[in-house]
C-alpha cells in the first residue's frame, strides 16, 4: 500500500501523530527555555506558553486517536450486524450499512429497522 492511500485511509491517526510530534517539540522548546534560567519569574512565560500549548496539543492528539479507534469499532460492529442479518434471512437483499442508520434531514427520523425493509 502506498503512503498516499494509507494517509487517506488513516487520516485521523496520521493527524494525531503529527499533532503529538508538534506537542513534543513545543514541550522540548519550553523545557529548553526554562532550564536556561534559575529565576522563576523568567521561567513562567515558558511554562505558560510552551507547556500549556504542548499539553493542549497532546489532548487533541489523544482525542483524535481515540476517535479513530471508536470509528474502527463501529465499523466492525456494522460488519457483524450485516453478517447476522444475512444468517437470519439469507434471501433478503443486502442491508445498506453506512447511510441507513443515520438520522438526518433526508431520513425524516426513521430508525434503521424501517430503512431495511
Amino acid at each position: 500500500m502506498d503512503i498516499v492511500n494509507f494517509l487517506r485511509a488513516q487520516w485521523d491517526r496520521a493527524l494525531a501523530v503529527a499533532i503529538a510530534l508538534a506537542a513534543a517539540v513545543s514541550l522540548l522548546l519550553g523545557y529548553r527555555g526554562v532550564s536556561g534560567t534559575p529565576h522563576v519569574a523568567v521561567q513562567l512565560p515558558y511554562i505558560v506558553s510552551a507547556g500549556m500549548f504542548g499539553i493542549f496539543l497532546l489532548t487533541i492528539a489523544a482525542t483524535l486517536w481515540v476517535s479513530a479507534d471508536l470509528r474502527d469499532e463501529w465499523r466492525e460492529l456494522r460488519k457483524l450486524r450485516v453478517r447476522l442479518d444475512t444468517i437470519e434471512n439469507p434471501e433478503a437483499r443486502p442491508v445498506r450499512t453506512h447511510r441507513a442508520e443515520t438520522t438526518g434531514p433526508g431520513s425524516n427520523g426513521r430508525a434503521a429497522a424501517e430503512v431495511r425493509s
